[in-house]
């Protein structure tokens, strides 16, 4: 192309339009009054635009002409650019953003944030001192609408990956921020997508537990009785058994149950007017998504130094960038607004501290009743658990959290819609072992086999069909909202997770984000999600990769059945900061009926160039051939089914700690309670060949 180019001075000319039409495809359009310079046009093809080399003789600027200093160092983005319309009249400049500030939210919206003004206005007080008011601050703040400012070709923080609004454009807010100082959920955001967030914003959950940021007091007798009925759920350790015990009744901390140490105990109010450690202070003010820029640790860097800001973490041409912007939202899992709630909510903190070599684990036990410890029986009621585990250096740590139902003697009517928004934050030091199980099991259990049809439940003249039975089950007014935030801050920090979703309730959304900070750090996350009846579950997880040779290992599996819907999302970012990195994630779904639905989306983000990282997904129903060869060794279709199923979920509970898992002959251990919930699940009837595939009939 060359050679024709110096031959056809047309042709030349037309080659040279198209080459600078291809740098205007990323950059803002240039005033007609601008003068073009010529310069040299690069390709740059890895981890970002390269530097350039010496200026040529076309490229370098002529130090006599002010103009093209001026185009120079504002890089074709003039602020104070005439734009004239179809008329050939000048548009207005917009510089009042404000009557713009809610110009695109729909209906949903409006309802969303109403909803969730209901929760932070709920009556009551603040118990977590300046940490509650710094949080409240925070969500009544809108966020300043400002034009990004405009850098020259050169500075430290330029990137050609920049998108800027006209002089006579509105700037709007970003999806969820135009109410609130942190995002709220709306229905069309990333974070919240296939999650039913019209029939949550159609809930009132504005009422609060009698008594919150007061003890829970049991009677002898009483206590008793509480003590076996969490014997039957699985939810108890005797004090031989644990180290620590910390027990909960609809949000509130009840002593006579629980067993404090000087490094496992209870924080209330007296705790934070009396002041709170500075350290223990900065970990309950931190805020998950990046909303709290500064790291928890310093991450190093053989090229930038100790890296302290998380939008700047492989800055300038890959990093998020501020939490607040729509491209860092639409990567984040939408929990900060919660986890702010939660300080300006809660009654109090389950603080846990892991100095020694304890190898018995430190239980936190979470329970609701159904009345929810509220007598406003027109409205539901909200609680917010609160967990801190700090892992000092060099210390092993065994952490078991389980959420469970209690029964109570209120003469409530109908029990209460109940909304549990908890946050739990793990620390992890240097050389330090965190292992981690969490177990969700309120909301008792779904109805089975409500993918029966109105025509089979009429041949076996049922009265109501299963749909209708479960369509009424109180627990499906329920919402059961979890955010994990963990940080590994030492070398060679450890922190390993099993994660159980096996409750009952309505709605159902677990999210944990482990950031591995310095070097040698690793996690493991398994993660078990269990949706029948009508439920919505959503499983979100996020590892964060930002020291260099850090490793992690997921493995997720999801089992579906009835009419439920569930969605995984995991994703993994790995900074340019993280080479070495190596990293492995797999999802897994099994769905038990043709009517429930899965939506599986693992994720990988790679900035750097020397890692190992792997990611898969797969969904299907229950192996033919498998069910062929149990039913030939004499086992029949339901037993065969359910040895399936359990086969599956026992990879991931088989990492639950075994104090707490029991044994396999244990009517009480996890086993044999998760054997439960899966028969009542498993499918019915044999399979039908539709259209070359096996369904369930």
């Amino acid at each position: 192309m060359e050679a024709s180019a110096r031959h056809h001075p047309l042709l030349a000319a037309t080659v040279a339009a198209a080459a600078f039409a291809s740098v205007d495809a990323f950059t803002i359009p240039q005033p007609l009054s601008v003068k073009r310079s010529r310069t040299a046009l690069a390709v740059s093809i890895g981890l970002g635009p390269e530097n350039d080399g010496p200026p040529t003789e076309a490229a370098a600027p002529d130090a006599k002409d002010d103009a093209k200093k001026e185009d120079a160092k504002l890089g074709w983005y003039d602020p104070a650019r005439i734009i004239l319309d179809e008329n050939g009249v000048p548009l207005p400049h917009v510089t009042d953003f404000e009557p713009y500030q809610k110009s695109r939210m729909s209906n949903s919206d409006r309802d969303a944030d109403a909803w969730f003004g209901s929760l932070l206005d709920s009556p009551g007080d603040s118990f977590l001192g300046k940490i509650s008011e710094e949080h409240r601050e925070r969500l009544l703040n809108k966020v300043e609408l400002v034009d990004e400012p405009v850098l020259a070709h050169g500075e430290e923080e330029w990137t050609p990956y920049v998108s800027r609004r006209l002089p006579t454009s509105p700037l709007y807010p970003a999806y969820g921020l135009e109410t609130y100082g942190l995002p709220v959920l709306r229905r069309g955001a990333e974070a919240w997508r296939h999650f039913d967030v019209n029939s949550l914003t159609a809930m009132d959950y504005s009422s609060r537990p009698k008594g919150t940021g007061s003890d829970f007091e049991l009677e002898e007798s009483e206590r008793e009785v509480v003590i076996q009925s969490l014997k039957e759920k699985g939810a108890w350790l005797d004090g031989d058994r644990c180290a620590a015990r910390l027990v909960y009744v609809n949000g509130r901390f009840c002593p006579g149950l629980s067993i404090q140490t000087d490094c496992v105990k209870n924080l209330d109010s007296s705790d934070f007017e009396a002041g709170l450690p500075e350290k223990t202070l900065e970990y309950l003010a931190r805020l998950p998504d990046g909303f709290t820029d500064k790291l928890a640790a310093e991450v190093p860097d053989e090229f930038r130094g100790p890296l302290t800001s998380h939008e700047k973490l492989s800055a300038p041409d890959h990093c998020v960038g501020k939490a607040t912007s729509q491209f860092a939202i639409n990567n984040q899992q939408g929990t900060a607004a919660f986890a702010a709630l939660n300080s300006v909510k809660a009654g109090c903190v389950a603080y846990v501290e892991g100095n020694g070599e304890e190898k018995k684990p430190v239980l936190i036990i979470n329970t609701q009743t159904p009345s929810g410890g509220c007598s406003e029986e027109d409205k539901g009621v909200a609680y917010h658990p609160r967990m801190l585990a700090v892992a000092n250096d060099g210390c092993i740590l065994n952490l078991v959290q389980m959420y469970a139902d209690l029964e109570d003697s209120s003469d409530a009517i109908s029990p209460c819609a109940t909304f549990v928004n908890g946050y739990t934050q793990i620390y992890v030091g240097a050389n330090a072992n965190v292992t981690h199980s969490f177990l969700e099991e309120s909301g008792g259990a779904v109805t089975s086999r409500v993918e029966m049809s109105d025509e089979e439940a009429s041949d076996l003249s049922l009265s109501r069909t299963p749909r209708e039975v479960e369509a009424e089950r109180p627990a499906l007014r329920n919402t059961n909202f979890q955010a994990i935030d963990v940080h590994v801050t030492g070398d060679d920090g450890s922190y390993e997770s099993s994660l159980m979703e096996l409750g009952g309730s309505g709605r159902s959304r677990l999210a944990i984000s482990a950031s591995l900070l310095r070097p040698g750090a690793f996690a493991r996350i398994n993660g078990f999600a269990l949706s029948g009846g009508a439920q919505r579950t959503d499983m979100r997880t996020n590892i964060h990769h930002a020291a260099q040779a850090t490793s992690s290992r997921q493995e997720q599996r999801n089992m579906v059945g009835g009419r439920s819907t569930a969605s995984f999302r995991g994703r993994i970012r790995v900074e340019q900061s993280a080479q070495q990195t190596d990293s492995e994630q797999l999802s897994r779904t099994i769905l038990l009926s043709d009517h429930a639905r899965i939506w599986s989306t693992p994720s990988l983000e790679i900035i750097a160039d020397d890692v190992q990282c792997t990611h898969g997904a797969t969904v299907s129903d229950l192996s033919e051939e498998e069910l062929f060869y149990l039913r030939s060794r004499g086992l029949d279709r339901m037993m065969s089914r359910n040895l399936l199923m359990y086969a599956f979920v026992e990879e991931i509970g088989a990492s639950v700690d075994e104090t707490i898992a029991g044994d396999f002959e244990d009517e009480r251990g996890l086993r044999s309670r998760i054997v439960r919930r899966l028969e009542n699940l498993v499918p019915e009837g044999e399979k039908t060949l539709v259209g070359g595939e096996f369904q369930s009939v």
